[in-house]
């Protein structure tokens, strides 16, 4: 029952007449055929709601309920794009990114509709799924056949997913029909995607991840899906079960947060087979692995779809794997655009040549970025003199593997050597008391930068400060400039509405915030509490260097 379309439109048409059970959610079941069907009515009412003039968008603020893929579906045959709504926007951003990207109609539900008040936004049909007017609205249409509209075709803008970057507001990046069926093709095939499999989707489905390496695979292979509309770790395994999921995609610390839920004897006995993602990490990905007998493979492919690496079974622990046919990855010096040396490690596993080894990934062959929608400016940040710039930092062996270093902004530099907060990140990961952990740049007093780790302690057990210490120095692959000299304690890490670490908000508080920090004072191995005092002396420090707005928020 697998398809071959070429683009999403001609995938969701197959599934027309397919009577096994296709989407799970918490309120029940649809089959593949009423999923189609309730697609086609979609696309129909949307082909009626969409002028001629304009750009043929529509913008989708919901939580992962049924509508979000029947409007995914729609948006296929009707031949319109679907700009995902980030919901932990507000006021004006949240605005800007709806009339960024041209939407006409804006599809969301009654607990979201708070955040719309006292929004300007002109020319914006708003429809709340949730609601009489809405089933009122679609009721003429429910005989529609998922018919693809004639402007269809694979290079009809599919997806504008908003990409988040250092600074200034989000990217809506362009993904075509025909490279997101391409996506959802190649991932069936390489993780052997059967008809009877159910993609487990608990990512938010405004970010690409759950729409491209989740819902696209499922659709191409003709496998159902079942959706949690927000992610939560105390339900992930009660889920998995009770919809009989063998596939999910994490990114961030989703991984993290469910390894720190309470274990149980039957923890195993799930259906899983497997979960992909990124940003797990080596150490979490085998303790997930052992916990539930599930492997999680790491992968790597930046959002704006310009480059990839694939994992193969000889790929070494802690690389993610070598470049994707076609794409021709080079790890450079963005200064002088040479390739950097190959990485070289001690016996005992540990980047020798950081400083010479790590730098950003491009790639110089052709890629399929497809452009931002409307940013030529950021655009040609991204794609410079014919090359790809993903703006992550890696490092590779001679064997051409190749190792994920953290993103540009996540380097730090101590004592004039560059680290990156990723490596620091996947050694500390081996804490056994801690539940999460995040490592960034705070501004040294002198010059340069100081390591600062965020940590979560595991369930019952409190920052041990000397366990900690004790933990560095039994660690041989702990560069001697790594070693975290603040540590914040955090009740649970702050994320992003993706499961990312929000190292912005942790990088602009610094070691003055409200939670309990540790510090390793000038001199010392041991850490202690960072109190009001050390906090005025060490701001002099800064203040007589003028160094002193770097602390500004």
């Amino acid at each position: 029952m697998e398809s071959t379309g070429t683009t999403v439109a001609e995938l969701v048409r197959a599934r027309w007449g397919d009577h096994r059970t296709g989407l799970r959610h918490p309120g029940g079941e649809l089959t593949h055929h009423q999923l189609a069907a309730g697609a086609a009515a979609r696309a129909a009412l949307l082909t009626d709601l969409l002028t001629p003039r304009g750009e043929p968008h529509i913008g989708v603020l919901l939580d992962n309920t049924p509508e979000y893929p029947l409007w995914l579906s729609a948006a296929a045959l009707a031949g319109a794009a679907v700009a995902g709504i980030n919901p932990t926007r507000r006021g004006a951003e949240l605005a800007r990114d709806i009339l960024h990207t041209d939407c006409k109609v804006l599809v969301t539900q009654r607990v979201h509709l708070p955040l719309l008040d006292g929004l300007r936004l002109p020319g914006v049909r708003i429809l709340v799924t949730d609601t009489a007017a809405y089933r009122e609205l679609l009721a003429p249409y429910a005989d529609a056949k998922p018919d693809i509209a004639r402007t269809v075709g694979p290079g009809s803008r599919m997806l504008l997913y908003f990409t988040s970057g250092s600074t200034g507001a989000p990217k809506a990046a362009i993904c075509s029909q025909g490279r997101l069926a391409a996506a959802g093709r190649s991932l069936a095939a390489h993780f052997q995607i059967r008809p009877s499999d159910t993609h487990y989707i608990c990512m938010p489905m405004f970010h690409g991840n759950a729409v491209i390496a989740d819902w696209a695979p499922a659709l191409a292979a003709g496998a159902g899906v079942a959706l949690r509309d927000r992610f939560s770790a105390s339900r992930f395994l009660p889920d998995v079960r009770r919809f009989g999921a063998t596939y999910f995609t994490y990114v961030g610390r989703a991984v993290q947060y469910v390894l720190a839920t309470p274990e149980r004897p039957d923890d195993r006995d799930n259906p899983l087979r497997v979960g992909f993602g990124t940003e797990a990490g080596a150490v979490d990905a085998a303790r997930f692995e052992e916990r539930f007998g599930v492997r999680l493979v790491e992968g790597y492919g930046s959002s704006e779809g310009g480059a990839a690496i694939q994992r193969t079974p000889d790929t070494p622990a802690g690389a993610i794997g070598r470049a994707a046919p076609g794409d021709d990855l080079a790890v450079v010096d963005p200064g002088t655009r040479r390739e950097c040396a190959a990485a070289r490690f001690s016996a005992d596993g540990r980047l020798l040549n950081g400083r010479a080894a790590i730098g950003e990934l491009v790639n110089r062959g052709p890629n399929p970025f497809e452009g931002y929608w409307r940013n030529e400016e950021a655009q040609a940040e991204r794609v410079r003199d014919g090359w790809y710039w993903t703006g992550d930092l890696f490092y590779r062996d001679a064997d051409g593997y190749l190792y994920f270093a953290g993103r540009q902004d996540d380097r730090l530099r101590v004592d004039s050597e560059n680290l990156a907060a990723a490596m620091i990140e996947n050694i500390l990961a081996r804490y056994g008391g801690a539940a999460a952990v995040a490592v960034y740049a705070v501004p040294d007093p002198v010059a340069g930068d100081q390591v600062m780790a965020a940590l979560t302690p595991a369930p019952g057990a409190p920052f041990d400060p000397l366990a900690f210490a004790e933990f560095l120095l039994s660690q041989p692959d702990l560069g001697t400039k790594m070693a975290p000299r603040f540590v914040r304690v955090v009740p649970r890490m702050p994320v992003t509405a993706t499961n990312k670490v929000a190292r912005g908000e942790l990088r602009r508080e610094g070691f003055r915030c409200q939670d309990p920090v540790w510090w390793r004072p000038p001199g010392s191995s041991a850490y202690r509490p960072l109190t009001p005092p050390d906090v005025t002396e060490l701001i002099s420090r800064y203040e007589a260097r003028g160094r002193g707005a770097l602390l500004d928020p």
